[in-house]
């Protein structure tokens, strides 16, 4: 494993995936899944981001890592905005309401692989946790993003101020939303 001093990590959430898992036999579900991760895969290559891993209905992607680039929190945040337009495309396409929360923090991170069976590249550290709590702590059809993401990229793009919200380990924390006018 390597460390790496600034990686961005998003990850994305369906909302309500429970309840659709409850609707949908597990082959549509599976069907349903494979459209929206295949897209999200194709617009993560677009990017030259790199695709960590899906765990049932979560994606999550990074820049910065395993090759060192630059401009990948930018990248991250057009992933993003266009992961959004994903969701609405194929609500249309499958008639069954599709929304996603998305979270994005940056800062350093252990990447690699370990162990001794399936191996796969994955990340440590806190903010690999933090990026995951801005997407648990979001709101739907929304990217909300963390103190230092909106410092590194709001000459980019436009962002309203959340209240500070509870962060599990971390006590309070300033996030923003990015207003989806940014692109």
């Amino acid at each position: 494993a390597d460390s790496y001093e600034t990686v961005t990590v998003l990850f994305s959430d369906l909302v309500g995936f429970t309840g659709l898992s409850q609707k949908l036999s597990p082959e549509k579900l599976v069907i349903l899944l494979n459209e929206i991760f295949s897209r999200f895969d194709r617009m993560a290559e677009r990017y030259s981001l790199e695709k960590i891993k899906t765990i049932g209905d979560s994606y999550m992607v990074i820049g910065g890592a395993p090759t060192k680039s630059v401009n990948h929190t930018e990248r991250i945040i057009k992933l993003a905005l266009s992961m959004l337009e994903i969701a609405k495309e194929v609500t249309q396409i499958y008639q069954i309401d599709i929304s996603i929360r998305i979270g994005i923090h940056l800062g350093p991170v252990v990447a690699g692989i370990i162990g001794e069976k399936k191996f796969a590249y994955d990340l440590w550290g806190d903010t690999v946790n933090i990026a995951s709590r801005m997407e648990s702590h979001g709101i739907p059809d929304a990217i909300q993003v963390s103190e230092i993401v909106y410092l590194a990229t709001s000459n980019l793009f436009n962002y309203q101020k959340r209240d500070p919200i509870e962060i599990k380990g971390k006590g309070k924390m300033q996030t923003y939303i990015l207003t989806l006018n940014s692109n």
